[in-house]
């Protein structure tokens, strides 16, 4: 693959490692010079897929979680909650990121920070599709009964079937998980690679 091209970015709008990681990426690749793709998925078909399990279903290793994710959000000064209920389902949100974005990339990035936001710092329930239809009139003066249209078309569905297909084809097997030139990185804790990487042009 030709060095320069953009970071993909895969995420389950459920997965706080995702929402801590989402603050960070856009501004790692805008100092090398580089963009982002952000491409969300469905991470518990792809958990099926490769036969893992999700971190809260774990009960040795998901108090550990909880600890991490908070001390890392301390670190970084970013407000940080586990909404309830957790986990959760990001299919709406997924089904409607890619259908603002097919209209429009950047504001399709607005609506998924305010997704990530709106669970992961106000506690809300994103798994409903009215939070999703509300949270996209807010943010982007989106009619609730065109966003709730949308994600019920069958294209759409379509849509986020493939990403996710595609995304597991290229070797994604958990969230975040990121791609720079070819170089799969996953997860929240290799950010600082994927700066280091992209500062040195790789190693």
């Amino acid at each position: 693959m030709t060095k320069g091209g953009p970071v993909e970015f895969f995420f389950d709008f459920s997965s706080p490692y995702s929402f801590l990681a989402s603050h960070r990426i856009d501004g790692i690749a805008q100092k090398h010079g580089r963009s982002v793709i952000w491409r969300p998925i469905l991470l518990g078909v792809v958990f099926k897929e490769v036969g893992m399990v999700p971190n809260a279903q774990q009960d040795r290793k998901w108090p550990y979680c909880e600890r991490d994710l908070k001390r890392f959000a301390r670190l970084h000064n970013v407000p940080f909650v586990l909404p309830e209920p957790f986990p959760f389902s990001g299919l709406q949100a997924s089904r409607a990121f890619y259908w603002i974005e097919a209209e429009d990339p950047a504001k399709a990035r607005v609506f998924a920070h305010a997704i990530f936001d709106a669970a992961f710092t106000q506690g809300r329930d994103v798994s409903l599709p009215g939070t999703v239809a509300a949270i996209a009139q807010e943010k982007l003066g989106i009619a609730p009964d065109q966003l709730l249209a949308a994600i019920a078309d069958e294209n759409i569905k379509e849509r986020l079937r493939i990403e996710t297909e595609t995304a597991s084809a290229k070797g994604v097997f958990g969230a975040p998980f990121f791609l720079v030139d070819g170089e799969p990185f996953w997860g929240n804790d290799r950010v600082a690679e994927v700066d280091a990487w992209l500062q040195s042009g790789g190693w």
